[in-house]
């Protein structure tokens, strides 16, 4: 294992971040903030607990949530689509360096930039409301698995995308509805029973739930299964990532 090349890709994207602190940081914690302010003390004060907690707090793991998916996505597809749209991917793929070490590089800096962004949220939202972690072991394996499963999947999309419109198609027009859908400012048992059971086929209810529960121990589906559920995407995209390194796809043409 070549460490000196996963920690030179690794430090070269943090340092990218360091160079784009407001766009990067300061901007996804702004709008986090004003997510507290306006649902959290202007119509969650008016709303009664939800599952036993109140309404701002309900919610902070679901802000969470939406941030670190689609920050860790925008990461790592921004992290390897750049090199491919300025050429310098051949230098990447000619140097002696395993596809393994490349994936650590760019995947682990899309990871950590997303989790360091949960945690600032996480701070700032201990501002707003009274937070409690009853599983704190749940909590970080939930954190770290969702970080580095969707810092896989936002790889894969920069692999695939052949353009920038086609780079933020999945970032900007499918998680956030799909967050916003997946119980991130509701219970799912506050609504019929017909739109229940489809919102049991949305993937990102799964992680909600399962990040909710290690918070306050409540959850809309058992924290098993998803746990479960993530850890079969993170299978998936392993597998399809290694199919991609086999093939070229994209990468050698």
């Amino acid at each position: 294992m070549n460490f000196e090349a996963i920690k030179s890709i690794y430090m070269f994207e943090m340092a990218r971040t360091r160079r784009t602190l407001l766009q990067s940081v300061v901007s996804p914690v702004i709008s986090t903030s004003l997510y507290f302010i306006v649902f959290g003390a202007a119509i969650g004060s008016r709303i009664n607990l939800v599952e036993g907690v109140s309404y701002g707090a309900f919610i902070t793991p679901g802000l969470i949530m939406l941030t670190l998916l689609g920050q860790c996505i925008s990461n790592g597809s921004f992290g390897i689509y750049f090199p491919k749209f300025t050429g310098t991917i051949y230098e990447v793929l000619s140097a002696p360096v395993a596809m393994t070490e490349i994936v650590l590089g760019y995947v682990g800096a899309a990871a950590t930039k997303g989790m360091l962004i949960g945690l600032i949220i996480l701070m700032t939202a201990s501002l707003f409301v009274e937070i409690r972690i009853e599983h704190p072991f749940m909590m970080i394996l939930f954190f770290v698995l969702t970080a580095v499963t969707f810092s896989l999947f936002g790889f894969m999309i920069g692999i695939w995308a052949g353009n920038f419109e086609q780079l933020n198609l999945i970032p900007m027009l499918v998680v956030p509805p799909l967050t916003f859908l997946g119980g991130s400012f509701y219970s799912i048992n506050m609504l019929p029973p017909f739109w229940q059971a489809v919102s049991h086929l949305n993937p990102v209810l799964y992680l909600v739930s399962g990040f909710r529960w290690s918070f306050y121990g409540i959850a809309d589906v058992n924290p098993v299964l998803s746990l479960a559920i993530i850890t079969l995407f993170l299978v998936a995209c392993l597998a399809v990532l290694g199919w991609i390194f086999k093939t070229g796809y994209r990468l050698r043409n």
